[in-house]
């Protein structure tokens, strides 16, 4: 009995994007924590296309952030999520708290995007997320700087990524929003 009370209480300390989500067949078996600190499963975008985003505040894609919040405004209301996933991973180019980035966000870009609270996205202590992408796409398919982007279809399968270079107003990205949006 109380075995079983500590190893109950310590699954409490784990944090609430790892709870059941080490493994997964699409990305709808995901969650994160939201900059509020709230819990942000996938699945609540089941039936939309995300477009998940690893971002810094401090970095030279930095500016990226407009086209990506301009995608967003375009095309949310035909089902497309725009997700972004602050990181320090890179050059330690992000903030040190969710307060700091969130307001860093809606100031100098007015970001009212889904993000998540500042996460891993490589290595050994990558998000569970990352580790599945990785494992589906492939090593050519791994973050190798801020703003890497993936795009996930409809269904939570994975459709297509894109490097730190390819801006969210390049007509690829564009393309294969719209691509996934009307399937």
């Amino acid at each position: 009995m109380l075995r079983r009370l500590f190893i109950t209480a310590g699954l409490a300390l784990v944090p609430t994007w790892f709870a059941g989500a080490a493994t997964g067949n699409n990305a709808h078996d995901f969650s994160f924590t939201s900059i509020e600190g709230e819990r942000l499963a996938l699945s609540n975008f089941s039936g939309k296309v995300i477009l998940l985003v690893n971002t810094a505040s401090r970095c030279g894609f930095t500016p990226q952030y407009e086209g990506l919040q301009t995608l967003w405004d375009k095309y949310k209301s035909q089902g497309l999520v725009v997700l972004g996933v602050p990181s320090g991973d890179f050059g330690g180019q992000e903030l040190e708290t969710s307060e700091k980035i969130k307001e860093f966000c809606e100031v100098n870009f007015s970001i009212d995007f889904p993000m998540t609270e500042k996460t891993e996205v490589t290595g050994k202590q990558a998000h569970p997320f990352y580790a599945w992408a990785l494992k589906e796409l492939g090593a050519k398919a791994k973050p190798r700087w801020n703003f890497h982007k993936y795009l996930v279809g409809k269904d939570g399968q994975l459709i297509d990524w894109f490097s730190s270079t390819t801006g969210p107003s390049s007509a690829r990205i564009r393309d294969a929003i719209e691509t996934a949006l009307s399937q």
